[in-house]
């Protein structure tokens, strides 16, 4: 009888650990690909659960504004279209302006006020010469009017923006130290969004975003809004009519340098070197704004909290 092979050629101890090391990677990658394959189950059938679908949907919904605004913020940076806002474009396309506001002034009117709702919506800079413009094309009464108008629609769409992508789940996360400012801002919301809009010492993009986080009801809002930029509005409205002298007297020392220039350049000896001539149209709303100015917002910001103060100290003594 012939032996079998197993019995000629015994396995050594060294091959035996070798198969037993081979079986056990097999067993681990085996165990490994299971654990894949349950794990892939087990995420696409919570996935497909409505509850999931569900918070995703919400999610999605709760974040596409805000994704939108950061978008367009991007682009329009990105694209350097608001560098566009200048007193030094105002006044290179003063005739331009005037000419469309005369042939088209509803069309002008609704235009401005687009470009100043997408301004403060977009958080964008030049918020302050927009104003000064408004009342410079339209006259301050008008200008001042629909520029109230204009930037409480776009504080009021970042608000809502704001609130309802950050605002709530933040809320709903709050620590208590947040959940006792929020209710103390709320109780006197009004208030503190008159004192926030009037005192220019708050940015603008800042006063329309910190009620969205604190909870500051839509109605609160959009009446402190309105209310609140009433003064500052239109006495930069007021600035606007005035704008046109300094902006001939401006385009006169512009348009003598130039001359001057062209001169140097004609008697200029060829290899001489001359100083260069800078000509800039330069034109800053710092210039337009007073110190006196700046103090009579803070008066009034500090008045629109003195109801509050009343209220403090009532109810310190009450206790």
């Amino acid at each position: 009888m012939v032996a079998k092979s197993k019995d000629i050629y015994p396995p050594t101890k060294s091959g035996q650990k070798t198969l037993n090391a081979a079986k056990l990677e097999v067993n681990i990658v085996s165990a490994i690909f299971r654990k894949m394959k349950n794990t892939k189950e087990t995420y696409m059938t919570d996935q497909q659960t409505p509850q999931n679908t569900s918070r995703r949907r919400s999610t999605i919904k709760r974040l596409a504004p805000l994704v939108v605004i950061i978008i367009a913020m991007t682009i329009v940076f990105q694209q350097g279209w608001h560098h566009y806002l200048t007193f030094e474009n105002i006044a290179a396309n003063r005739n331009a302006l005037f000419d469309f506001v005369n042939t088209n002034y509803i069309l002008a009117l609704a235009v401005y006020m687009g470009i100043y709702i997408v301004t403060v919506a977009l958080s964008l800079p030049g918020g302050a010469l927009m104003t000064i413009t408004g009342g410079f094309l339209f006259g301050w009464q008008v200008g001042g009017s629909v520029t109230v108008i204009a930037a409480t629609l776009g504080a009021t769409v970042i608000f809502l923006v704001a609130r309802t992508s950050l605002g709530e789940p933040m809320a709903a996360r709050a620590g208590p130290w947040l959940g006792k400012l929020r209710d103390g801002f709320q109780k006197d919301a009004l208030n503190y969004l008159l004192f926030l809009r009037l005192v220019p010492a708050f940015p603008f993009w800042l006063v329309n975003l910190a009620p969205a986080l604190l909870g500051v009801p839509l109605r609160t809002y959009v009446i402190g809004t309105s209310f609140g930029i009433i003064p500052g509005t239109f006495a930069f409205s007021f600035l606007g009519p005035g704008l046109d002298s300094i902006i001939a007297t401006e385009q006169e020392k512009f348009n003598a340098c130039l001359a001057t220039q062209q001169e140097s350049a004609v008697g200029a000896i060829p290899g001489e070197v001359m100083d260069e001539i800078v000509c800039d149209l330069t034109l800053s709303p710092g210039s337009l704004i007073t110190m006196e100015l700046l103090i009579a917002f803070a008066a009034l910001g500090i008045v629109a909290l003195i109801p509050v103060i009343i209220k403090r100290i009532q109810a310190r003594r009450a206790t």
